[in-house]
């Protein structure tokens, strides 16, 4: 008697997300092309920061005008302290000790990897931030002090933490909806740290357009490890392996 195959479904199914990338010499392209577009831009932001010249007169305009919206400064005062080390970081390290967790006793290869790569990532914020407040040297908005505004270290510490915070969770959750809103609420975070910076006068525009750039390189890097993981393990980490 011939035995019939065996039609059960496999606990651990593929990562949908890997079913439509297209060619592999497409995908390997766009991710390369991706981060060099993004430093490009990087670049030439930080030259029109350094001199002056009609965009930096603009960005100042445009900070003028957002200085005088209507929202309440106590209001503009939360959303930038989002950005503070003190705040970000914490949440950041506790989605990275639950992300660890799960996937260890989901018996996950290389179960630290991701986690340690965001860590990696939020580390290299200040590293990369620094030095380059020192070299442009642009000088704060009216009643800021000193200079070295270029780029906000509040927004890219932001955009990395909730952003790294973000790419952690997103294997755990197999609802399409929620993956797609929990994206677009930590972009709205991140977009609201900006702006209350620069309502506070933090910060001008640019400082916190050329954070948003570099934080977005350090999470597509932190993107194709995980992409990486994914692909070592083999399957995609079950919401059955702990509790949600």
């Amino acid at each position: 008697m011939t035995s019939l195959p065996d039609r059960r479904p496999s606990p651990h199914p593929p990562d949908s997300s890997s079913r439509d990338e297209g060619p592999p010499t497409a995908g390997v392209r766009n991710r390369v092309l991706a981060p060099v577009l993004l430093l490009v831009l990087f670049a030439l932001l930080t030259r029109q920061a350094a001199v002056d010249g009609p965009v930096r007169r603009a960005d100042e305009r445009l900070a003028r005008t957002v200085e005088g919206s209507r929202l309440p400064g106590g209001a503009a005062e939360f959303l930038a302290d989002l950005g503070n080390v003190a705040v970000a970081v914490p949440v950041l390290l506790a989605v990275a000790a639950y992300a660890a967790w799960r996937a260890r006793r989901a018996a996950l290869p290389r179960w630290w990897l991701l986690p340690l790569a965001a860590l990696v990532a939020m580390a290299l914020v200040p590293a990369l931030v620094v030095p380059l407040k020192e070299a442009v040297g642009r000088t704060g908005p009216p009643g800021a002090a000193g200079d070295g505004y270029y780029p906000s270290g509040h927004t890219a510490t932001a955009a990395v933490a909730y952003g790294a915070a973000v790419l952690l969770l997103l294997p755990w959750l197999r609802d399409r909806y929620r993956r797609r809103e929990l994206t677009i609420a930590c972009v709205l975070l991140v977009a609201a740290v900006g702006y209350g910076l620069v309502r506070r006068g933090y910060h001008w525009p640019l400082d916190v357009a050329g954070s948003w750039c570099l934080g977005a390189v350090l999470l597509l890097g932190l993107s194709a490890v995980s992409r990486s993981t994914r692909r070592s393990s083999g399957r995609t980490p079950s919401p059955q392996s702990g509790p949600s």
